[in-house]
């Protein structure tokens, strides 16, 4: 690692976000629409950039959902420009009012946001991010230091270079945007432990990744979430409707967090929907991992184990269990679920509304595909992620979730006696 690299560029974005954090919206907003500009007009630099990435990955033998997650095409550039003019289109948390009210002694006492300063982001394999954490950082005034995976430097580095030049040519101060080019692990480690110039570290990524940075940083951590996602079957279920979500759900894109990983089946409609759900998944190439009670209505399927519950396979692996009641389905999610995503498919209010309650996810849907946790999904424009932990935030992580609060405080004289 060239030593001091971490170390010079979280100084730089120190300095950046102490400038950043009073610049006007009219300049976040059009430094946001040229690096969407930017993004098109160069996207061949990216596409150059990212074959490199992808030879690295199919050499290393990355999984075939791996290496979408890490791919980026024409059609994929134009979504992450768009993405840009969202951000751009959203208001500006910073300095908002959230609150205010006056003391008996004549204080007027006022809650405002403001930006949390220096975000640090360690990823993986999706060079997406980087591009969609810059933006919401720079939205909500702060500056950010980005540290991806190997597998997706050389498309880091192209991006990078790109909106950081179109940001600073429109008026966010030099070194907003920072991009740590070592790919060796001291980097992260180093990252982790500068509590002088990080504010807040943001994981994204595996589960050993997420645990890492929870177990080893010393800058404060927002968690986010392997997707260990489920969907339940009720009994009331419209099964047309649940064979839609289901095969949505796993098969849109497998290698995502909020993609389906275990499918709960309440045992009065497992014969009718079962045979074909298999058949569905089986023409996806989709493996189907099941209980007992499974195999006895797919019977070439593989025998689930206890492992099969707990894991996340971000792949075309689907585990299935049969439930006798709704009450099993939660007890079964409340014990191997993530927190990330659950859904339940069905017609019966009461149901729905139990499985709600009772559930305590990130997010918890009711006749609709796990897929849609996203932030961009949910109107936020885009996400840094989606955190599965209480405090502070939770879900999809926009703009107001990367700032903080002050008081601000306007007397005439006052003096506590």
């Amino acid at each position: 690692m060239a030593e001091g690299e971490v170390l010079r560029k979280a100084k730089l974005a120190k300095e950046a976000g102490d400038k950043l954090s009073s610049i006007s919206r009219q300049i976040k907003d059009k430094a946001l629409l040229a690096m969407a500009d930017s993004l098109l007009k160069r996207k061949r630099e990216t596409l150059r950039a990212n074959a490199k990435d992808i030879k690295f990955a199919q050499d290393k033998g990355l999984s075939p959902a791996l290496i979408d997650r890490l791919t980026l095409n024409e059609k994929r550039i134009s979504a992450i420009s768009e993405g840009l003019k969202e951000v751009a289109n959203l208001d500006d948390p910073v300095g908002e009012v959230i609150s205010g009210w006056k003391r008996p002694n004549g204080l007027q006492i006022y809650k405002v946001r403001v930006p949390l300063g220096v975000i640090g982001i360690i990823y993986e394999s999706r060079p997406n991010v980087t591009v969609d954490a810059a933006s919401l950082c720079l939205k909500a005034g702060n500056s950010v230091l980005l540290r991806g995976g190997k597998e997706a430097i050389n498309s880091n580095i192209a991006l990078v270079k790109i909106i950081s030049e179109a940001a600073y040519n429109n008026g966010i101060p030099q070194g907003a945007i920072q991009l740590i080019e070592t790919t060796e692990r001291s980097a992260a480690q180093e990252m982790m432990r500068l509590n002088d110039y990080i504010d807040v570290l943001i994981p994204r990524g595996g589960a050993g990744l997420i645990k890492a940075v929870m177990r080893e940083a010393t800058v404060p951590v927002i968690e986010t979430g392997v997707g260990n996602c489920h969907t339940y079957v009720d009994k009331d279920a419209d099964l047309e409707k649940a064979e839609e979500i289901v095969f949505n759900a796993k098969c849109q894109r497998p290698g995502v967090c909020n993609a389906m990983e275990t499918l709960l089946v309440h045992k009065d409609v497992a014969s009718a929907f079962l045979p074909k759900m298999f058949k569905r998944l089986k023409k996806a190439k989709v493996e189907i991992r099941g209980c007992e009670k499974t195999l006895k209505i797919l019977p070439r399927v593989k025998k689930a184990t206890l492992d099969d519950w707990a894991t996340e396979y971000l792949s075309l692996i689907l585990a299935v269990k049969i439930v006798k009641s709704l009450k099993e389905a939660i007890t079964h999610i409340k014990r191997y679920s993530s927190k990330h995503s659950e859904a339940i498919i069905t017609e019966n209010y009461p149901n729905a509304k139990r499985f709600t309650e009772e559930i305590d996810s990130a997010a918890v849907y009711v006749n609709a595909s796990t897929r849609f946790t996203d932030g961009g999904e949910f109107g936020l424009g885009a996400e840094i992620g989606i955190s599965t932990q209480k405090l502070h935030a939770r879900g999809p992580m926009g703009l107001q979730e990367l700032t903080s609060t002050k008081y601000v405080i306007w007397g005439e004289g006052q003096v506590r006696g």
